[in-house]
């Protein structure tokens, strides 16, 4: 039902249709007269106040809601519940078309009528959601401010959810590009990890004055270390003198032990079977042997 003024051009002037039946201002009439006996009060501005007191007197708001309401049962048979008649109140149920990997996002929504529906926006709210972002949600209520203001005076609630339905598609389009865009990015960190495990870092003197940098404050501190363990070790490590002092049983070790052996030394007498093979000279048995010889050798 349109309930949009309209104008439209006649003979000596123009008169001003009303969507609703039987209220037209004419201008054949006498100044400030309107149909069904309403006058202006004033000249000035004289139609803008018999629009206002005709729609008082004769809108119907009811009548108007009932009928929205029998045509939204209509068109949502399967999403539509009524959860009060008084006021009027429903949810419908609104859901994306399938995204990738048939993905939906769905909403239900909630519409109170006000007792002057539709010059007043009705009350509305999200009653449930699926998949849906907190952004999302709130992209959604600005959605419906916007499209009932832009509405009022007409019934809108197939208005709003035409709306409604229209931005979850794009949500979806949007999850899909988002995600092909993730995917992406994944692949080229991956691409870029493989190229520097085979490729390494570029050497720069920048990166290569850190490294040596670091290199050098380890090696230092390993040094340092050691050179604390040796000096530990150093301290730690006792002289002859103080090993006897220390231990008592040292002094006798020795002779301790060549008593235990005592004639139970084994000798291996096959070490000694051939020593009469042996060929040894004798200085004695030299005929040319002079013992003066020998002195006068330990003299030289």
């Amino acid at each position: 039902m349109s309930r949009t003024p309209k104008r439209r051009p006649a003979s000596g002037g123009s008169a001003l249709f009303l969507s609703r039946p039987g209220l037209a201002w004419a201008p054949s009439l006498p100044t400030g007269t309107l149909r069904r006996g309403i006058r202006c009060s004033e000249q000035p501005g004289c139609r803008a106040d018999a629009w206002a007191a005709a729609r008082d007197t004769m809108t119907d708001y009811g009548e108007e809601q009932r009928n929205e309401l029998e045509a939204l049962e209509s068109i949502y048979p399967d999403s539509f519940t009524v959860l009060s008649e008084n006021p009027p109140s429903f949810t419908i149920t609104v859901t994306s078309e399938a995204g990738e990997n048939d993905e939906t996002v769905q909403t239900t929504l909630k519409f109170t009528y006000s007792e002057k529906y539709p010059d007043e926006a009705p009350l509305y709210e999200i009653f449930s959601q699926e998949n849906l972002e907190d952004n999302d949600v709130s992209a959604i209520l600005k959605l419906l401010a916007l499209q009932a203001e832009e509405n009022l005076g007409m019934v809108m609630i197939f208005t709003l959810v035409t709306a409604v339905q229209e931005k979850l598609n794009e949500i979806v389009d949007q999850i899909k590009t988002r995600r092909e865009e993730e995917k992406k990015q994944k692949e080229k960190e991956a691409e870029e990890a493989e190229k520097k495990l085979f490729h390494g870092t570029p050497v720069t003197i920048e990166n290569f004055l850190s490294w040596k940098a670091k290199f050098d404050a380890e090696l230092l501190e390993i040094k340092k270390k050691r050179m604390k363990e040796e000096e530990q070790a150093g301290k730690n490590k006792l002289s002859g003198k103080q090993l006897f002092e220390t231990d008592h049983n040292l002094d006798t070790s020795d002779i301790q032990f060549l008593e235990d052996a005592g004639n139970n030394v084994e000798v291996d007498e096959s070490l000694f079977q051939e020593m009469d093979d042996l060929e040894l000279e004798d200085d004695e048995d030299d005929p040319d042997y002079n013992p003066a010889d020998r002195g006068s050798d330990s003299s030289d």
